[in-house]
């Protein structure tokens, strides 16, 4: 069933402001992240002003160290997932300052470093990652900022991946 836009924002903002102090075990944590990830997926680019508030407590929480740096390989790769989709939604602004945004872009890099591990429980938001990178031309912003040697490790993880 479809959410009404008024009930995406609720349920977004719910959703964001859950994450805004997270729970400490990556089990608890994972389930909320798919949730905020499949509430962002259903979200336009371009979106309301009214949207962009909903959006708030999610972009916010996301950048926190605690999440960003997540010790968990399979938490990062939903932080980058759900980041992703923040970036589709913004493009062609960045939701983030230029240093935040090479953090990100550190973070959706690493992402891809297990790409051609297809049994893994992250391997669909991995490539759901590439897919949205590759959409909204992510890497242009990255070389823009001058991260050339991420742009070099994400090639490499990509020629790793197809070997």
């Amino acid at each position: 069933m479809a959410l009404s836009e008024k009930e995406l924002e609720k349920q977004l903002m719910e959703a964001g402001n859950a994450l805004l102090s997270p729970p400490s075990s990556a089990s608890e944590l994972l389930p909320l992240l798919d949730r905020v990830e499949r509430f962002l997926t259903r979200v336009e680019q371009s979106p309301s002003e009214s949207m962009k508030k909903a959006l708030s407590p999610s972009t916010k929480a996301l950048i926190a160290n605690d999440l960003l740096r997540h010790s968990a390989d399979d938490v990062k790769v939903s932080v980058a997932s759900c980041i992703s989709e923040i970036t589709r939604i913004t493009a062609p602004d960045a939701p983030y300052d230029d240093d935040q945004m090479k953090e990100v872009f550190q973070l959706i890099v690493s992402s891809f470093e297990k790409l051609d591990d297809t049994n893994s429980p992250s391997y669909i938001k991995r490539t759901s990652i590439l897919e949205t990178v590759a959409k909204v031309r992510s890497c242009v912003v990255m070389l823009d900022l001058e991260c050339d040697a991420l742009i070099y490790e994400m090639f490499q993880h990509f020629l790793k991946s197809i070997r």
